[in-house]
Formats: structure tokens, sequence, C-alpha cells
């Protein structure tokens, strides 16, 4: 029996009653009247999430037990073969299974394929066929494949062995750019934290990872050509905690493991304003040539760099190359917002230069939407984090720079700042774009988000976390969960999927897969958890 199909551009339908499964998720929604039965439980298909382009359910599953091994081939494949490892590795813990990895396609198991010809997948997507015999996940690429493998945990049980339900998924990305942001300057965090956030997020398919490494109360990453930047520059935090830096193998380290999740780094310096942390440690650096002290408070706009300055330039193509040949990625971001104290003037000309470095480097640029009000460089892509109440001017600046062939990634404040709070009584959080609860954040179509800026302008979406306020772990994985969820669907999944109804449930039935691995995210009351 055909349980689930989702088709690109078509509605949810489900077996032969469209209508069921909208009146069940509304009944226990926001929308939920006293008295009202329970929904039946979303079948395995119906909870995947983010919601995949079509799902078909049909015949018997696949036994996953003790017998089952992870097959990688035809061909050594040696990226395959570490895909396939990695998917064993996240499937043992749960399972108590040991999952071996062998070599070769034939026999039953979970077998792993590259078709460079697959139709429907492009170079994310992938094709998931499971029956009897053993599930097949084939992809044009190993990314594919390790997309398809996040799907596959998602059709297992939280623990122990289970039944891979039979039937085909075949799946691709809405968007090429789903990227999440986490800012250790404000408060400094570890690289095992970060890499804690990357496989949460690689589950879900986000791909970028966007590092806020510097603004005026810290410095994070060691640079050998001014190496006070990190000692001094980052002994500091908002509220005067230690701070900390990470050194270049640490940074190395976390690259490389978020390569391994198909998770590209764009690391951001923030310039010429957020330039405290530098300032402090050289005097150089400042016009007057003194060195302002260290800052901790949470203040914007009032640091710059000297832009008349030669040894400025200096200092930005040092740091800048030294970045880029940390970064196998294809963008540095250069920030360029909130330069209340740098005349327009100054700051058009700034921008021009530290873009011209970042080309030399054989990098992409990256820049907050104020770059939009100076010259971008060709092929400058703008990350737009306004909200409902930004200027006009601004909102027109951005469409005018995605009509000149800029892409723009949609970061808006007031529904994708993890750092906002859900409600009044939440605490770590802000609230100067408003409150951001759960169906907020979800419900809005990147594709038509911008007046003037087409979905085909629309590089992809990120959601940012500051942390002004948020110090700890705990804090961070509840302003950020469930609500990166959201951000995971609506970079991913098609537009006719995008329904609060849906997704609430879907969303629900994730819990206890985020208990299970130690999240304690925000139970938002417009979500029906079990």
């Amino acid at each position: 029996m055909r349980v689930l199909r989702r088709t690109l551009g078509a509605l949810l339908v489900l077996g032969a009653a469209p209508a069921f499964l909208t009146a069940c998720t509304t009944a226990r929604g926001d929308d939920a009247r006293p008295g009202d039965d329970p929904p039946p439980a979303l079948a395995p298909f119906e909870r995947l999430l983010p919601a995949p382009v079509a799902a078909d359910a049909a015949g018997p599953g696949y036994a996953f037990g003790p017998g089952t091994v992870v097959r990688t081939g035809p061909g050594p494949d040696e990226e395959v073969r570490r895909v396939g490892e990695l998917l064993a590795e996240q499937l043992r813990g749960p399972s108590g299974l040991p999952l071996p990895v062998v070599d070769g396609a034939q026999g039953d198991g979970i077998r792993l394929r590259i078709d460079e010809e697959a139709e429907g997948v492009g170079d994310e997507g992938y094709r998931l066929e499971s029956g009897p015999g053993g599930v097949t996940l084939t992809a044009r690429t190993p990314a594919g494949l390790f997309h398809a493998g996040q799907t596959l945990r998602q059709l297992l049980p939280v623990s122990g062995p289970g039944t891979v339900p039979g039937g085909t998924i075949t799946d691709a990305p809405r968007f090429a750019y789903r990227g999440a942001m986490v800012d250790i300057a404000r408060h400094f965090f570890t690289v095992d934290q970060v890499k804690r956030y990357v496989d949460q997020l690689a589950q879900y398919k986000v791909n970028t990872l966007h590092l806020h490494l510097t603004d005026d109360q810290g410095w994070r990453l060691a640079i050998d050509s001014w190496p006070r930047l990190a000692p001094y520059g980052g002994g500091s935090e908002v509220g005067g905690g230690p701070g900390g830096h990470w050194t270049k193998d640490e940074y190395r380290e976390l690259v490389a493991y978020a390569g391994e999740r198909y998770v590209d780094v764009v690391p951001e310096i923030d310039m010429p304003g957020h330039m405290n942390a530098a300032l402090a440690s050289y005097a150089e650096l400042n016009c007057d040539g003194k060195a302002p002290p260290r800052y901790t408070g949470t203040k914007v706009g009032f640091s710059s760099l000297c832009v008349g300055k030669e040894r400025t330039y200096e200092f930005i193509d040092e740091v800048l190359g030294e970045l880029a040949e940390l970064t196998p990625g294809r963008y540095l971001h250069i920030g360029g917002d909130e330069a209340h104290v740098t005349p327009a003037a100054d700051y058009a000309a700034f921008m021009d230069r530290a873009q011209a470095v970042v080309g030399r480097y054989g990098k992409t640029v990256v820049a907050w939407h104020q770059l939009a009000q100076a010259r971008p460089a060709q092929g400058a892509v703008l990350q737009y984090w306004g909200h409902d109440k930004t200027s006009a001017a601004d909102k027109a600046a951005v469409a005018a720079a995605a009509k000149a062939g800029h892409p723009v990634i949609l970061s808006p404040a007031d529904r994708l700042y993890l750092d906002m709070k859900y409600e009044a009584a939440t605490k770590p959080g802000l609230a100067w774009a408003g409150y951001v609860p759960v169906r907020r954040a979800y419900s809005w179509d990147p594709g038509a988000y911008l007046a003037g800026v087409p979905e085909s302008a629309v590089l992809g979406v990120e959601a940012p976390l500051w942390t002004e306020n948020v110090s700890t772990r705990a804090e961070w994985e509840l302003m950020a969960f469930p609500r990166v969820l959201g951000l995971a669907e609506l970079g991913w999944s098609p537009r006719s999927s995008l329904d609060w109804a849906s997704y609430g449930r879907r969303l629900a039935a994730q819990a206890p897969r985020l208990d299970a691995q130690g999240i304690a995210f925000f139970r938002a009351p417009e979500v029906p958890w079990q």
C-alpha cells in the first residue's frame, strides 16, 4: 500500500485521503480542542525532517539486526568507504549492533552506491530503496550518500535494532546553501563544542557552518603574522570572563571534521567595525596610535580600523591570507555590518580594498547586507539580516544588488536569529528583533521573502546564533533547538512541503531523537509534543 508521496511542486498527499494529514495535525496543534482524540502516530516515512521531495512506502521492509553489514562499492572508492565507515559509526551507538563495513555491492545489508547518471538527485541528493533484501543508497556524489545515510538514521528506531520500512525516497535540496552561524567571539567556545553542533546540524542536512571568529570582545584564532591578536585580543569576553582562542591546528581539525560530514566552514573576520579586540592588541591599527582597553560589554558600532592607514591594509592582507590558507571552502566572510563610526565614503573605499584581498587569495566574498550600499565586488554574496521593520532603502539596496547578479543568503533576524527569545519568559536571549517562536521561525518562504529578490537569486538560508548572553552549551542548545530544524527544512525541502501543520507533527516526532542525544531543547507550546 502506498503510504506517502511528495513530489516537487505538488501538495502533500497521504494515501487516498489528501485532507487526512492536515486534519490530524491541526487537531493537536494550535487549534486543538478539549476532548480531541490524539491523531494516529506518523508512519516512518511521514516523520522525516526535512521533508523529502518524494517518498513512497511500499512492500515489506528490511530487518536491521545483528547480521547487517554496510557495503561500499562497487570499486575501491576511498571516499565512499569513509562515508560508509561514518554511517556505521553513527548507527552502532544507538543500535548496539556491530555493523562491519565491507567492500563490494553484492549481498544484503546497507549498500552505498555512486551512480553519476542518477536522475532527480543533483549533486547533494540521493535515492533510498528499502526491501527485504536490504537498503540501497544511491547518489551522484559522496555528499549525496552522506545525506542518504542521515535519512536512514531517521527511519530506524532511536535505540536498538528494528525494521527499515519498505519503499523508495528520491530527494534533493531546494537551496545550495543551508547554514548555521555560531559566534565564538562574544563568549568563547571550544572546538569540541562546535564539533558537537556540526554533528547535530549535519544529521538534518545543514551543509554550512559560519564561524564569527572576531569581534570587539575577543579575537579567537591564532594568526602567525600578528601574534598578539589571539593571546591578548582573545583574553576577554562579555562579562569579563577569561575568553580563549583556537590554535591553527585546532581550526584545521574542526574544518576537517566538518568536511567529513560535508559541512563547509565559512570563517568571518568582521571589518572595518567590530574590531576592538584587534585595536586593543595593536596600537598601530588605531588612527591615533593608542590602543583602547579590551572590551567586555555588549554595545556595537563604536570601533573601526583606521581606514586611512596603509598598515591597516597590510593587516587585512596578512590575516585574510592566513585564513584563506587554512580554509578549503570557497567563501571568506568579511562582515561589514554596524560600521557606525566609519563615514560612508571611507566605508566604501575600505570594502573595495578588503574585497580585492579576498579575490587575490582565490576566495569569494561574503558580507552582511550593508555591503549593498557600497560597491559589492563581482560575485560577492550578501547576507541579509534585516527584519520586518528594516528600512525600505536597505531592502531596496539588497534587491538592486540581487538584480545585478549578487547571490543573497537570507538570515532575517525576526525569523532565523537563534539568540532571539522564544517568548518573554525565555532565558537567555534578546528581543530587539521581537520574539521568535518556533512557528514564526518556520512559517515563511525564502523564495518569496524579499521584494525584488527572486528565488533564483537566493543562495540559501542561515540561522545565526549570537552569544552576547549565551555562555554555556545548555544555553546554546536551548536557543538553537528546535528552531534550527526549521532552518534545515526551509533550506532543503520543496516549497510545496512547507506546511506548519505537517511540520509541527514531524518536529514533535524528533523529540525522542533529540532526547537521546542529550539536547535540552525548548518544548514550544505550539508544537504537539507526544
